[in-house]
C-alpha cells in the first residue's frame, strides 16, 4: 500500500511547518523527497514514523509496518564500536561475519574495537545506513543519508543501497536532484 498524507498539518508553537499537505510515496520504490530548507520534509518522516502526531491530517500506508530510519543525526552510541551499533537491530541469527561483510561493502574494514566517536563523519553516516538497512524495516526514511561522503563512496553506497532495499517503500530526503537520479527514484516534491 501507498503511503499517502492527506491534508496534513503540523504546528510548532504558533509556526505552522505543513498546511494541508497531500503526498504519495508509491509501495516498493524509492521516492526522493525534495523541497527548500525549512519546509518540514523532517518532520514529514517523523510523521511517518510516529515520532510526532499530526495537528490535522491523516496519514495511511503505515499501519503494522516495520519502520528503519537514518536521521540527520548519526544516532550512534559513541563508545560502541560499528559492529555494536549495528548489532542493536539485527535479530540473534545475524553473526560478525555478516555485519562484516556488509560494511565492507560500503568501504568500512577497520573498525574493531574502535568507538564511532573516532570515525570521520562519513564513516559514522555509513553505519547508521548499515544499520538502518539491516533492521527488518518494510518502510525505511533516509534523511540526508548521503551527507559527508564524497563522489565515489556516495556511488558505491547508493548502489549498495539499491541492492538491499528490493520491494521495501524508501523516502530519502536530500537537496540533491543528482542522488534522486542515482537512485532511479521518485521526486516528491514539498514546496
Amino acid at each position: 500500500m501507498d503511503i499517502r498524507l492527506i491534508n496534513l498539518t503540523k504546528r510548532f508553537g504558533d509556526k505552522t511547518v505543513l498546511d494541508n499537505v497531500n503526498l504519495c510515496f508509491a509501495e516498493g520504490r524509492i521516492s526522493c523527497l525534495m523541497g527548500p530548507s525549512g519546509r518540514g520534509k523532517t518532520t514529514i518522516a517523523n510523521l511517518i514514523m510516529g515520532l510526532i502526531k499530526p495537528d490535522s491530517g491523516t496519514i495511511e500506508g503505515c499501519r503494522d509496518k516495520a519502520i528503519a530510519a537514518v536521521f540527520q543525526e548519526d544516532r550512534l552510541i559513541e563508545h560502541w564500536d560499528a559492529e555494536k551499533n549495528i548489532r542493536l537491530v539485527c535479530d540473534k541469527s545475524v553473526d560478525s561475519e555478516q555485519i562484516r561483510q556488509e560494511l565492507k561493502k560500503v568501504g568500512i574494514n577497520d573498525y574493531k574495537n574502535k568507538a564511532v566517536s573516532s570515525f570521520s563523519g562519513g564513516m559514522r553516516r555509513r553505519v547508521a545506513l548499515v544499520r538502518a538497512l539491516m533492521a527488518k524495516g518494510d518502510i525505511v526514511i533516509l534523511d540526508e543519508p548521503f551527507k559527508g561522503l564524497d563522489d565515489a563512496v556516495k556511488k558505491q553506497v547508493i548502489e549498495y543501497l539499491k541492492s538491499k532495499i528490493k520491494g521495501k517503500t524508501v523516502i530519502v530526503i536530500t537537496h540533491d536532484r543528482t542522488d534522486a537520479a542515482l537512485l532511479d527514484a521518485d521526486l516528491v516534491t514539498l514546496e
